[in-house]
């Protein structure tokens, strides 16, 4: 099973950042969603285990919930899709991408989907069940309880 991020401050659901730091500009601490769109993601192993393809946002609760992690297929067909809790992601502004720790067959063994059956991402059950598998704390809940 996972960890949670060791770089988080206490209480913290978002991803950690490692890297040199910050530049001219936005980022790493605030950035577009949409410059996240595409990076690669490496496992815990080294291996390279997709891309991250959508965030996904807690419009209610104004919080990222999950990467989506396209891997596998040729040319958008036969991708297998995983929804990674944010906070299970490390962003590595040095290399541009994301790191997970746990392993790539750990991943390949997650629960996926594909693009026409994507699972009821606001079910606090089914979030529950897939934080546990990475080893994330939901991101709904605080130190004392829910936010």
């Amino acid at each position: 099973m996972g960890q949670l991020n060791p770089g988080m401050p206490a209480g913290s659901r978002g991803a950690a950042i490692v890297g040199r730091g910050v530049g001219d500009g936005p980022g790493p601490d605030v950035m577009g969603a949409s410059t996240l769109d595409g990076n690669k993601v490496y496992s815990s192993d080294g291996e390279h285990v997709g891309k991250i393809s959508e965030i996904m946002l807690d419009v209610r609760g104004g919080r990222i919930a999950y990467a989506v992690l396209t891997s596998g297929g040729f040319l958008g067909m036969g991708d297998t899709l995983h929804a990674i809790p944010w906070g299970a992601l490390t962003l590595d502004t040095d290399e541009k991408c994301f790191r997970i720790g746990v392993t790539a067959q750990r991943i390949k063994d997650a629960p996926g989907f594909d693009k026409d059956s994507w699972p009821a991402m606001a079910d606090p059950q089914w979030g529950t069940t897939l934080h546990e598998y990475y080893g994330s704390n939901p991101y709904w809940i605080g130190e004392g309880g829910p936010l």
